[in-house]
């Protein structure tokens, strides 16, 4: 049986298939769904397949940093966020770091520019083989406003 992981509240993760190396993300096991902060997103096709390219700004306060990435739509999916608003959001696969852990979860993109984390970690993406600590931040390394040293 393998120890689980420990995250805390918040923490830094990575998305390498993005290339973004790191976005401090809020653990919330309210949500379903994990959400990525999307300044834009365009579909197109590729290779007969619908896709999606999108803009990143992964650091709160800081517009100066963007990444541009693109990914396969998953679908579309209604959502309804914490204040009862519906909306219909693309989804994608990806690869999300937890520290030394990898694995693919769902995320719905849209526009979390007044929310304090770019990325939201919902419960499908944590739900085997972590513990969540509420009262603790950045487990993974890290601090409020330092990443850990390497992705």
């Amino acid at each position: 049986m393998t120890t689980p992981l420990d995250l805390g509240w918040r923490e830094w993760v990575t998305l390498p298939q993005l290339h973004i190396d790191w976005i401090k993300a809020k653990v919330d096991t309210g949500a379903r769904t994990s959400a990525l902060h999307a300044s834009y997103y365009e579909a197109f096709e590729k290779a007969g397949e619908s896709w999606l390219r999108f803009g990143v700004r992964p650091l709160q306060g800081d517009s100066t940093v963007s990444v541009t990435c693109e990914a396969p739509l998953l679908e579309w999916r209604d959502v309804t966020d914490s204040g009862g608003h519906k909306e219909s959001r693309p989804v994608i696969l990806t690869d999300l770091q937890l520290g030394d852990e990898l694995r693919t979860v769902e995320v719905t993109l849209t526009d979390r520019d007044s929310m304090r984390f770019r990325m939201l970690i919902g419960r499908t993406a944590i739900k085997k083989g972590v513990n969540v600590k509420p009262g603790a931040s950045f487990l993974l390394g890290g601090s409020s406003n330092q990443p850990p040293e390497s992705p």
